[in-house]
């Protein structure tokens, strides 16, 4: 997994999203075999309140308030269709494709033909789209510089502000966070990172 997609990942991951990486669309062609036209960086969903509880007990788990930056509803669903960019917050134009799009609704199951075309119309033109269930789906561009135009149709959200945000809930959590064994590349070198700052062992 690319670094910065790891980051990302971790950053949406202690926002209470489920995320998916790297998920690849694809097409067929006749009777060929079937041919991937991209890869979506990240596919992410949040159900209200999510991200912990915070408790006291033993397994109370630890509550880590969101970041405003992500601006999220706890009155709706977020899924968030995310670019991963070392560079200007671009989204590739594949991203912007109506069919590209409506497979990865699918993605997240089934609906009505007329809802699907609507939410893909919405996210074509504002970057943003309200499910009649309340799920909001939200184009993103994840980038370590703005991106090149004014007005664009999708949000974008700085990974140095990642970084950042994540190493501070680190540092203001460590006397639980310090017990984890995380398997994550970018949590573990950011746990890593801080004990060394400590000169902990």
């Amino acid at each position: 997994m690319d670094t910065a997609v790891a980051l990302v990942k971790s950053y949406l991951q202690a926002n209470g999203f489920f995320t998916v990486t790297e998920y690849p669309i694809l097409e067929v062609v006749a009777e060929e075999s079937p041919r991937t036209v991209t890869d979506i960086d990240v596919l992410a969903i949040r159900f209200p309140g999510a991200g912990g509880i915070g408790s006291d007990a033993t397994t109370g788990g630890l509550r880590i308030p969101p970041d405003p930056k992500l601006d999220l509803d706890e009155s709706v669903i977020e899924v968030i269709i995310g670019e991963v960019k070392e560079g200007a917050a671009v989204l590739n134009k594949a991203a912007r494709d109506p069919d590209v799009l409506l497979a990865v609704l699918r993605r997240f199951g089934q609906m009505n033909t007329d809802v699907a075309d609507g939410l893909v119309t919405d996210l074509v033109n504002t970057g943003v789209a309200l499910h009649p269930a309340g799920i909001r789906i939200r184009l993103a561009v994840f980038a370590t510089k703005p991106p090149t135009r004014r007005n664009v149709r999708y949000e974008w959200i700085s990974i140095g502000d990642i970084a950042m945000w994540l190493q501070a809930q680190v540092h203001e959590n460590w006397d639980r966070i310090k017990t984890i064994q995380s398997k994550d590349p970018a949590l573990s070198f950011m746990i890593l990172f801080e004990k060394a700052s400590r000169g902990e062992d």
